[in-house]
């Protein structure tokens, strides 16, 4: 058996899988989407591969890595200007608890159980499910809780969370219905505040009846 071969190429594939999830970008392990995980998986097999049978070319193994890479950064660039391609990819948040309210059916939908909610509010310290005002079932598969806002007296009061609803251009009809709007309202609004045109507009949210309008960069 040759050592050497294997050494090297334990070492060269280490540093090409490096040079490879840089240029695709930093991303937590937590927010990684299923695609992410299917390429470094693939990835990280070929390597294996590779090294275990030293007597194959390099380039057998280097061409579908770097294929894999470029596909990645061309789908990044496309979930970037396209938010149909990047629910697609990445999938949508879910709201889990609505203003203290546990929407199961939307919990059947992604087959998620009361063991997994429960198991992951007592990760982030919460008790009880009552001290919940909103909790997000991220598309990374994480759960992001805000608690219900106490006053001086120690009681509880409805909060609000952002919701968005113009990304990249585009409105979400699905956001608007969420807080019982419409389409023809949202622009109404819009146009009082001198937004014309939807698709000049990146970002817009609406939270305890504010609006955060930011426009695409303009060149």
């Amino acid at each position: 058996m040759d050592y050497a071969a294997i050494v090297f190429r334990t070492l060269f594939f280490y540093g090409l899988i490096i040079i490879i999830f840089r240029v695709m970008g930093k991303r937590e392990i937590g927010e990684l989407s299923i695609l992410d995980l299917v390429v470094f998986i693939m990835i990280g097999e070929m390597a294996v591969v590779a090294i275990e049978k030293h007597d194959s070319p390099l380039l057998h193994t280097m061409v579908p890595m770097i294929v894999l890479m470029a596909l990645q950064i061309i789908l990044a660039i496309i979930s970037l200007k396209s938010k149909k391609v990047r629910d697609l990819i990445d999938g949508k948040p879910i709201i889990i608890i609505n203003r203290g309210k546990i929407d199961e059916d939307a919990m059947r939908k992604q087959r998620y159980n009361f063991d997994d909610l429960l198991t992951q509010l007592r990760e982030k310290n919460i008790r009880s499910i009552a001290d919940v005002e909103f909790a997000i079932l991220e598309s990374s598969g994480s759960l992001s809780v805000i608690e219900k806002l106490k006053n001086s007296g120690n009681e509880t009061k409805q909060g609000d969370i952002t919701i968005p609803l113009i990304l990249d251009g585009q409105i979400d009809e699905e956001n608007l219905r969420r807080i019982n709007k419409t389409n023809l309202w949202l622009r109404q609004e819009l146009k009082k505040k001198g937004y014309r045109d939807i698709k000049k507009i990146s970002f817009c949210s609406y939270e305890n009846g504010n609006f955060f309008i930011d426009l695409l960069d303009e060149e």
